[in-house]
């Protein structure tokens, strides 16, 4: 028979600035486990980030979602492209007043790539596919319809904490106040 640990006291809180790639993805996800593995009943994840890998946000996405605590977001700062469904993961989602969202169509870089039609099609398929998931992820998780997503991913949009409030991508504009002993980690990376 196993023995179920009581929930560790907390929350605990991790502090994220960064881009989305593989390298700061897979610490997130890494410290998150240890929270999970700590037995945390929630954990509040304050974010700033300009955005980056689509693959990688979406990951980080599922896997949150999938956590065995409870998942708070704050935007800190910028929550950006592929960023926002980061944060859509949260259960509770708060932002500083002065924190902006930027929304935007995905993108790729050629890296010196030849491209045929064939390539061509099949890149051109992949970013429709990725503005789908995203938006996907915008529509469930908020009050905004798929034809104001799709408008996004066309034009690009920044919203202020406030505008984001009345959509409901925000559930309250509010300070960060980190309780005093408190768990906090802060993932650090090299640039």
């Amino acid at each position: 028979m196993t023995v179920q640990q009581p929930p560790t006291p907390g929350p605990a809180y991790v502090v994220f600035s960064a881009e989305i790639d593989v390298n700061t993805i897979e610490q997130l996800l890494n410290t998150m486990a240890n929270c999970a593995n700590q037995n945390y009943a929630e954990v509040h994840l304050l974010m700033s980030t300009p955005g980056g890998s689509v693959m990688h946000g979406i990951n980080a996405y599922n896997v949150l979602r999938g956590m065995p605590f409870k998942l708070v977001t704050h935007n800190v700062g910028n929550i950006d492209s592929i960023g926002n469904a980061i944060y859509l993961a949260g259960e509770d989602r708060y932002a500083c007043e002065h924190s902006t969202f930027m929304f935007h169509g995905v993108a790729f870089s050629g890296d010196g790539t030849t491209f045929n039609a064939q390539l061509t099609k099949e890149k051109l398929d992949s970013l429709r596919a990725d503005e789908n998931r995203i938006g996907g992820i915008i529509t469930d998780r908020t009050k905004l319809s798929s034809k104001q997503v799709k408008s996004f991913h066309k034009a690009g949009r920044t919203m202020t904490a406030e505008e984001a409030h009345a959509v409901g991508i925000v559930h309250d504009v509010k300070e960060v106040t980190i309780p005093p002993e408190s768990a906090v980690a802060t993932l650090v990376f090299n640039r």
